[in-house]
């Protein structure tokens, strides 16, 4: 499974933005009209400067050029008109078609064809209020920021410039897009001394190969780190995840969700949940844990698996699954349960270790260790290692056809075993079958139990019956008419059906082993108490 690599690059352009800090207040008031202008009017008694045609002047630090302004003495107020053109030094130019600044309450307005422009960026608006006192800039009615070296582009309904705390805020209509970035969101916001970006409302992120989206989350420009949360998910080539809360930290490969964490491969054609996953693609290692839930999709059925944690391991393009911990598989053909299982997808092996159970049919099959071989979703072989036993039911809760030994390999056709090779302390327990035809009816008809031992026996079966044992050394054994089944006699050791715990649907899996033995051991207990009743009754 791939973490997420790619991250929202630092490609906002946002130190740059801090250079719209056009301030016009100074210590200097006095306005120095420079070489150019037409002509200039001065009214004496309302102390209101005109000035008219190429107007050029030095007010408080700033040049300003326009075709024509007023100064108003009394209000330290500047108004200019037509092609006004403000620069100050070498870092920044405004062009708009009208200014007021009234130096009293340090605050500017600009109309009409707004233009701010430095080196790198330039900043357009129809409409720019600036307030010296509270150190803002803003625009109401649509701007666009866009870098004069590269392709970004920034546009906005709502924009707030902080050139003292350099931080700015964009609402209502958010559309980032640079080279190998596009992000559309209602509310973005960057925080300077945090070095940080945030983003509330619906975003969307597209990326080089990547594709992102959450209702808030944030991005830090100097650690490259991010959390994207509320219905947060990302999608990365062949891989989807989604959760509650996303945090990528790209420097360390790492990714971590949160809640309702989904991903999905659809390569490998893996789906999994949990309440929390951590991705590292260093070590193309990760896990996902608390209710972990897998499902394999196969070429004819589907495979689900749940454990406390689930580890998948990529390998040469290929997933390994790993299950931890009170783990249980479900799919039509197959279901078991262990301690641990392993699926590797790429050599179609399913290991189980501590205490396995593999249902498959009517057939139950244990031992220490347990390899299922597949053919996609269809079962190859079985090797049962270490107290191997097959248990077949025969009548519900009395006999059952077992099969037991050191080592079985048991081989499948659709999906039920039709041989199983017996290796070591060999030993079998069927009850032959015996089919009675008459005009109208086949009733079948069971007249014994046979018991047989040799160190190797070939069994084979046929729809959970043993049709047939072919043995290398000759086998000890007895036959038991129905009437005298030794009770000890009856079972091989160590003998348990756990047949219970066999799942039925994929919902199973989620219901603890402990739950079902409780349930089990009550309805034994049930039963015995039934069988005592009647017992009784008999006698009476």
């Amino acid at each position: 499974m791939k973490a997420i690599q790619d991250r929202i690059k630092s490609a906002f352009f946002l130190s740059a933005l801090f250079l719209l800090s056009f301030q016009l207040a100074a210590q200097d008031n006095i306005l120095e009209l420079l070489p150019g202008s037409d002509r200039f009017e001065h009214d004496e008694s309302t102390g209101v400067g005109k000035l008219y045609g190429n107007v050029s002047f030095k007010y408080q630090g700033n040049v300003m050029y326009c075709d024509s302004a007023y100064y108003f003495k009394k209000q330290n107020a500047v108004k200019a008109y037509g092609k006004v053109h403000v620069n100050k030094g070498n870092s920044l130019n405004l062009f708009c078609d009208s200014l007021y600044y009234n130096g009293r309450t340090k605050k500017a307005k600009l109309w009409g064809n707004v233009r701010v422009r430095d080196k790198e960026f330039k900043l357009t608006t129809d409409t720019l209020d600036y307030d010296a006192k509270k150190g803002q800039a803003f625009y109401h009615y649509g701007g666009r920021v866009e870098s004069i070296v590269s392709h970004e582009v920034l546009t906005s309904q709502i924009g707030y410039f902080y050139p003292n705390s350099k931080n700015f805020y964009f609402s209502k209509e958010v559309v980032y897009k640079g080279d190998n970035l596009e992000m559309t969101t209602d509310t973005l916001q960057y925080i300077y001394v945090e070095k940080r970006v945030v983003f509330h409302g619906k975003t969307n992120i597209a990326a080089k190969e990547t594709k992102m989206f959450c209702e808030s989350g944030w991005y830090n420009t100097d650690s490259e780190e991010g959390e994207l949360m509320q219905n947060a998910w990302i999608q990365k080539e062949n891989n989807y995840i989604s959760g509650d809360t996303l945090i990528y930290l790209p420097k360390e490969k790492l990714s971590i969700g949160k809640g309702n964490v989904l991903f999905i491969d659809t390569v490998q054609k893996i789906e999994m949940t949990g309440g929390y996953a951590y991705m590292n693609d260093s070590t193309n290692l990760s896990y996902i844990t608390q209710k972990a839930f897998a499902t394999k999709y196969l070429k004819d059925d589907t495979l689900y698996l749940h454990a406390d944690t689930l580890f998948v391991e990529e390998i040469d393009s290929s997933n390994i699954i790993k299950a931890y911990h009170h783990a249980a598989m479900y799919s039509r053909k197959v279901q078991s349960r262990a301690d641990s299982i392993v699926f590797n997808s790429s050599e179609n092996y399913i290991l189980l270790n501590n205490q396995p159970i593999v249902w498959s049919n009517m057939a139950e099959l244990k031992g220490d260790t347990i390899l299922i071989f597949m053919n996609d979703s269809t079962i190859d072989h079985v090797d049962i290692i270490d107290h191997a036993s097959i248990v077949m039911e025969v009548a519900k809760d009395n006999y059952y056809n077992q099969i037991a030994g050191r080592k079985i390999i048991a081989n499948f056709r659709n999906n039920e075993i039709y041989r199983a090779n017996v290796k070591g302390n060999a030993v079998t327990i069927f009850y032959p079958e015996e089919e009675l035809k008459t005009d109208s009816t086949v009733t079948i008809s069971r007249k014994g139990m046979n018991r047989l031992y040799s160190s190797t026996l070939r069994i084979d079966i046929d729809s959970n019956d043993i049709t047939g044992v072919t043995y290398i050394e000759k086998p000890e054994g007895a036959f038991y008419p129905m009437n005298n089944i030794k009770k000890d006699e009856q079972f091989v050791q160590g003998f348990v059906s756990k047949l219970y715990l066999r799942p039925s649907k994929k919902d199973d899996l989620l219901i603890l082993v402990e739950e079902l033995d409780s349930l089990e051991e009550e309805r034994v207990l049930e039963k015995r108490k039934k069988e005592e009743e009647d017992r009784i009754l008999n006698e009476e």
